[in-house]
């Protein structure tokens, strides 16, 4: 089985153009392909994952990725899948954002010389000359297909600004560079980003000629890409401080049952012959086969090590006698106690991060949402002394969320 074949086995592959002339170059390592990431954060989240791996499997196979940062199109904003206009960066907020999605990428993709590239679109967009740019590839674009497409029509009724109106033309003249200047012969993408991407494609055959052949894929479905990127409002980062390695096991642990085949073949690198074995595991065995999703991806960001501590800790919580030493952690001072040398169950969720405010925290312990050493709370003002907390305490959010105390 070549690649490519693999890739539509995995459910990674939506649509494409030219599929013979794709498969063909895929397959043969012959590809040259891009990926854009707007710097909208300071860090990846699991909703880049699956175009993360899909680099790296494409690398393994000996094509050639190119990781396009969008330092010039985050000054634009991307209407794709918004209700709402995102909010404007300063170049200093998106340049030290951009850096740290190099740093991340790294653990991913191999840089060098015959390797994978890294480039900047800030480096040709913002020297464009406007008036410029508007007589050269301005006749290229039709208003009429632009309105049509999906990624616009869901905001007109609600108001699509200009700013955002020229997002189509700046991602499809990236296509356009990179084919110029660094031979790049593809591009992938969320479905999501269909219409921008076939208008890289169209600007390449009119500006360069109909023998130009640039190839456009686009992969998983726009909502399960967002489904994979948020939990519970809150994105999945891939950087350790704004997610440690336990709550990102715990994120893919508890994925939904009708889910976990489906991102164990779309983000694993488990052989197909495995995957498919567990197509008719049920019940327990799901349960199984979650460990095991969150188990390989955890590894894959954060390492074997942090991955053995992130599945103890879990199976401490889940199946009872295991080391609960690596379950996340918050420590309780001195200065934490008030002057009956006492602190609410209340202020340390606060204090760990569970909740958002003293009232978030009230409706959970009334609405039975928290547990105290397993042990259910109904009392808001519930309290615990320094004794109490000597040799330890875990609070339980929910099904999923656990946190230890200690001193």
């Amino acid at each position: 089985m070549g690649v490519y074949e693999e890739l539509i086995e995995r459910g990674l592959i939506a649509q494409v153009t030219n599929e013979e002339e794709i498969r063909t170059m895929v397959n043969s390592g012959k590809a040259k392909f891009y990926i854009g990431f707007d710097c909208t954060a300071d860090s990846l989240t699991a909703g880049h994952f699956m175009a993360l791996t899909l680099m790296k499997r494409l690398q393994m196979a000996g094509n050639q990725p190119i990781a396009l940062i969008g330092g010039g199109t985050t000054m634009i904003g991307d209407p794709s899948g918004r209700t709402d206009m995102r909010k404007m960066l300063t170049r200093e907020d998106i340049d030290h954002n951009a850096e740290c999605f190099k740093k991340q990428m790294e653990r991913f993709i191999e840089f060098g010389e015959g390797k994978a590239l890294m480039v900047n679109n800030a480096d040709w967009l913002l020297n464009l000359n406007y008036v410029e740019v508007l007589r050269d590839v301005g006749p290229c674009f039709s208003v009429n297909n632009m309105l049509r497409a999906e990624c616009y029509k869901q905001r007109l009724e609600k108001g699509l600004s200009f700013l955002e109106f020229n997002y189509m033309i700046m991602q499809s003249y990236d296509f356009y560079y990179l084919f110029k200047n660094y031979g790049c012969n593809m591009q992938f993408g969320g479905d999501d980003q269909w219409s921008n991407m076939l208008g890289g494609t169209e600007l390449i055959r009119k500006k360069l000629g109909k023998d130009a052949h640039a190839m456009t894929i686009t992969l998983l479905t726009d909502s399960q890409g967002r489904k994979m990127g948020k939990t519970a409002g809150n994105a999945v980062w891939l950087d350790p401080k704004k997610t440690s390695p336990y709550d990102f096991y715990q994120y893919w642990r508890n994925v939904e049952d009708a889910d976990v085949l489906k991102c164990i073949r779309m983000l694993t690198f488990l052989p197909m012959d495995e995957i498919n074995s567990m197509n008719d595991w049920e019940g327990a065995q799901l349960n199984k086969a979650k460990e095991i999703l969150a188990y390989e991806l955890t590894k894959l960001v954060h390492g074997e090590e942090e991955a053995e501590k992130a599945q103890s800790a879990a199976r401490a919580l889940f199946s009872g006698g295991a080391d609960d030493s690596n379950m996340p952690t918050t420590v309780i001072e001195d200065a934490d106690f008030d002057e009956d040398g006492k602190i609410t169950v209340i202020s340390m969720m606060t204090k760990a991060g569970m909740i958002k405010s003293n009232g978030e925290g009230r409706r959970l312990i009334q609405q039975g949402g928290i547990s105290l050493d397993d042990k259910k709370i109904s009392d808001v003002w519930t309290s615990l002394t320094k004794d109490d907390i000597a040799k330890s305490v875990i609070i339980k959010k929910g099904k999923k969320v656990f946190i230890k105390f200690t001193l």
